[in-house]
């Protein structure tokens, strides 16, 4: 028995407590990080999917309230009201540049 009495006055240390503290808020930090993250997963309602992009047979596929609406490319160019705002430049790093264009340009 005279072994553990010197196991016996650790226990009243008061650094272990502390040790089990710190313990315990880890475990609450990873619970609450994790119930943050599961939260802000996007839903699946709301969205837009591409598909064949940029070729004649495009199509996206909308999704709205529950519903898929579906987008489908005729082949061609579009037409519509619409006048001509600016032109974007994709640079060599990725990164696209809008340059507007004036007024009296754009028409």
């Amino acid at each position: 028995m005279k072994a553990l009495r010197p196991l016996a006055e650790d226990d009243d240390d008061p650094m272990l407590s502390a040790v089990n503290i710190v313990d315990v808020f880890l475990v609450l930090v990873v619970a609450l990080l994790t119930a943050v993250a599961l939260q802000h997963q996007p839903a699946g309602d709301g969205g837009a999917v591409v598909h064949n992009a940029g070729r004649p047979d495009m199509e996206m596929v909308v999704r709205e309230r529950g519903r898929e609406v579906s987008y489908r490319g005729s082949g061609g160019a579009s037409a519509g009201d619409g006048v001509r705002a600016g032109v974007a430049y994709r640079m060599k790093d990725g990164s696209i540049v809008y340059v507007p264009e004036s007024e009296d340009r754009a028409r």
